[in-house]
């Protein structure tokens, strides 16, 4: 116990950010687990006699236009926001690398064809073409997580398909061919447990940018509706009232989504530096 302990407080002394990248991971998680049972008010509830209160110490973030609590709606959306970031790049790291995999282990036209769609996808706009999508789809949160994973997809197949062109004729890989494992099995079982902890990082990376993505979806209105608490739908709301000196209400949702945004992609990098120091050990 003793030997553990010390390895830790050394592990942290060494790179204590990796501490704060776990702690902020940790604490999102639990917020998103348990958020509307610690939320001390109803985040849908309307107050209007009260509405535009500053901060104090019954609402420690203050109340919205419509008398609502901030702090309660911060800790509700929480839920909803990773919810969204976690399926996007679920969905999108699955099939993702999946296409890349297989773009990479059998080349030829299919790979030139994938590579070529890829291009047109990373030419447009990322953001934009999710704007397009979820225009077109409707505003769902469903959508929203089809729409966030579409743009995510050229991450993983560029990745997916560099990490298996340079292990695809490896001596493990060639003595599977010769063992008689078929193309499936060598791609499933020997190549892409490989290149596993380069996509886990990717998706650290990316989940940021769901994030980020789903967010500014909200904020112009085509992401999620109010009056659902929404970080995106919360900072538009926000925005109205800068002006007229409202401060709070946009701006905790802003640190909220910055400091979730900040979290993912510290994680990311911590989790990238611990795969290069081991690949280089």
């Amino acid at each position: 116990m003793a030997e553990r302990v010390a390895r830790l407080r050394h592990e942290l002394t060494e790179n204590p950010f990796e501490f704060v990248a776990a702690g902020l991971f940790a604490l999102f998680t639990v917020v998103a687990a348990v958020g509307p049972w610690i939320a001390p008010y109803d985040a849908l509830a309307t107050d209007a006699a009260h509405a535009l209160q500053a901060p104090s110490p019954a609402h420690w973030f203050g109340l919205d236009q419509l008398g609502r609590d901030v702090f309660s709606r911060v800790i509700v959306a929480t839920r909803l926001d990773l919810l969204i970031a976690f399926g996007a790049v679920i969905l999108g790291g699955v099939i993702g690398s999946l296409i890349g995999a297989a773009s990479g282990y059998f080349g030829g036209g299919a790979d030139g064809l994938v590579s070529r769609v890829v291009d047109v996808l990373m030419a447009f706009p990322l953001f934009v073409l999710a704007m397009a999508i979820v225009a077109a789809l409707g505003d769902s949160v469903a959508n929203v997580i089809v729409a966030t994973a579409i743009i995510n997809l050229p991450f993983y197949i560029r990745l997916a398909r560099v990490e298996i062109l340079i292990r695809r004729n490896l001596g493990y890989v060639e003595a599977a061919r010769i063992g008689g494992s078929s193309h499936l099995r060598i791609l499933l079982v020997f190549l892409l447990p490989n290149i596993l902890p380069a996509l886990v990082v990717q998706a650290s990376l990316n989940l940021g940018w769901a994030v980020l993505n789903a967010a500014g979806l909200s904020f112009i209105g085509l992401g999620i509706r109010p009056p659902t608490a929404e970080w995106g739908v919360m900072a538009a709301d926000g925005a109205r009232f800068i002006g007229s000196g409202q401060w709070w209400i946009g701006l905790f949702p802003d640190l909220a989504l910055m400091l979730a945004v900040f979290c993912f992609h510290l994680l990311g990098d911590v989790l990238r530096g611990r795969i290069d120091a081991r690949a280089s050990a």
